[in-house]
């Protein structure tokens, strides 16, 4: 990244995959009940695809805010409070551990339990609450999926966008779930959408130069979780309130020199005596998503 001056996101993410896989949810949604979207909790907007808050108008709706181990609790309960002002019931889960998993089952019950006694009261006795779920990538769709069906039934992996197929899952005898794939939509409302989703895996590594994700994840952190980012690497706070002051150079050269300073915290030494941008770069965006900072909500209600 050139540290003299701070340039402007390039986004361009729509595979053709996905405007396919929008055409399918919203003919799928002729056989559903109720949606079920997975939101990250650490950002709950920008992880919310607008296309399909559109398309499932008219729908009743659980909101899942997963990963809620890496957001700070008490924004968690804020977010909860948002949705329910909106008329949506919110659950907290995190997948790996499957917290929350039972609350979702009962919650999906208990939206569903008029629709169920109109359709006793029609003879259709034993008919399965048929949910459909949805979610950007990366959000942790699949791990929950798993974690809700008790069994192993949605592909993981480490890209995002790596449910491939259509899939009908039983949860008990009285859910089965619709999986679908997850999708982004053709254009982000701002930069900062955009670079939420950098900064927690959404978009690919390759779309943008790590190094100027980093750089702003890192912005973010000095300027709403400076003592967590002090306490990661080691960085006296006396001496990132030196470098931020210092009105001989623009913010952003003051920026990344703090990113340097974190560079050779942790090493990232090559000849010379210079830093390896690419290596500390990788270092600070994959301990953000994987906690090692603390609990950080992003976005807050």
């Amino acid at each position: 990244m050139n540290s003299s001056e701070e340039t402007k996101l390039n986004i361009n993410w729509y595979p053709g995959h996905m405007s396919k896989t929008k055409r399918q949810i919203m003919e799928d949604l002729k056989l559903i009940d109720i949606v079920i979207e997975i939101l990250d909790a650490r950002i709950p907007i920008s992880s919310q695809n607008p296309d399909i808050t559109e398309i499932t108008k008219g729908k009743k709706k659980l909101i899942i805010l997963n990963k809620c181990d890496l957001a700070e609790e008490y924004q968690n309960q804020e977010w909860i409070k948002y949705f329910s002002a909106k008329g949506i019931p919110a659950i907290l889960t995190d997948s790996n551990t499957g917290k929350g998993i039972e609350n979702c089952i009962k919650t999906i019950e208990d939206i569903m339990q008029q629709e169920i006694f109109f359709q006793n009261s029609k003879g259709r006795v034993g008919r399965r609450i048929r949910a459909m779920i949805l979610g950007i990538p990366n959000v942790g769709k699949s791990s929950f999926i798993n974690r809700i069906a008790k069994r192993a039934t949605a592909g993981v992996g480490n890209k995002p966008g790596v449910t491939k197929q259509k899939q009908w899952i039983r949860i008990n005898d009285k859910i089965e779930l619709l999986d679908t794939p997850g999708v982004l939509w053709p254009k982000f409302e701002s930069e900062e959408v955009a670079l939420n989703l950098c900064f927690t895996g959404t978009i690919k590594d390759d779309i943008l130069e790590r190094t100027e994700i980093a750089y702003h994840l890192l912005k973010f952190l000095l300027e709403c979780e400076r003592k967590k980012l002090c306490d990661r690497y080691n960085l006296e706070e006396k001496l990132i309130e030196k470098i931020l002051s210092n009105k001989n150079q623009a913010e952003n050269e003051n920026i990344y020199e703090i990113m340097l300073e974190i560079g050779k915290k942790r090493g990232c030494i090559i000849s010379g005596g210079n830093i390896d941008e690419e290596k500390t770069a990788r270092i600070l965006l994959d301990e953000f998503k994987n906690g090692k900072l603390g609990k950080i909500t992003i976005e807050r209600a």
